[in-house]
């Protein structure tokens, strides 16, 4: 195989273009969880399809992750082996942020498929560990940036950017306090809007 053969690096991008779907779906599944553990969405019915689809594209992008690593078995040039895209830090290759990724990905497998062992370890157990997946989240981002051919990119900055602003404003609301969640509405004047009594409303109709 010499250098001027077009499949040369053909493993090398393919695992880049699915690095990088992963980490699209990874950022939308988890915005829309926090969406929904916030009450951000509260359309009627709108929740339960969602809710399907986060679980659609959870699962999608804990594929895309392993199709992601296992492409780079064949790489001709990394040779990482099996030790190199299982454990962390054991790939020769930019070894500190191949290995973040690997512990993001772990992670994220981990939390994504606990939801099918809840009915064990019981819900409120499962919400705690569910907190987590913005942690394989930041790791994710870590090893786009640190590893990636085009992590520094301006095109790749901009899109971690655009996915990472949902991110952290469904997280900043989540956790927010209820109160501050829920405080109404402000009137005219920065003053919040106050409505009238119902006995004031019943002298206000017969006058």
């Amino acid at each position: 195989m010499t250098p001027a053969d077009p499949t040369h690096q053909l493993f090398w991008f393919a695992s880049r273009a699915f690095g990088t779907v992963a980490i699209v779906l990874l950022a939308v599944s988890v915005a829309l969880g926090l969406a929904m553990s916030g009450r951000l969405i509260k359309r009627p019915g709108l929740p339960a399809k969602l809710r399907r689809f986060h679980e659609a594209s959870t699962l999608v992008t804990l594929a895309l992750i392993v199709v992601h690593g296992g492409l780079l078995l064949f790489d001709a040039f990394l040779r990482p082996g099996l030790a190199g895209i299982a454990l962390p830090f054991a790939m020769s290759y930019r070894p500190l942020f191949t290995g973040i990724g690997i512990i993001g990905g772990w992670l994220a497998a981990i939390l994504g498929l606990s939801f099918y062992v809840r009915r064990w370890i019981g819900a409120k157990t499962w919400r705690k560990l569910h907190r987590f997946t913005i942690v394989a989240y930041l790791l994710a981002v870590g090893h786009v940036v640190g590893a990636g051919t085009d992590g520094r990119s301006p095109w790749m900055l901009a899109l971690l950017a655009g996915l990472t602003a949902p991110i952290v404003f469904a997280f900043t609301y989540r956790v927010l306090p209820a109160a501050a969640r829920n405080r109404p509405r402000a009137g005219r004047g920065g003053a919040p809007a106050r409505h009238p009594a119902p006995s004031a409303r019943l002298v206000t109709q017969r006058s």
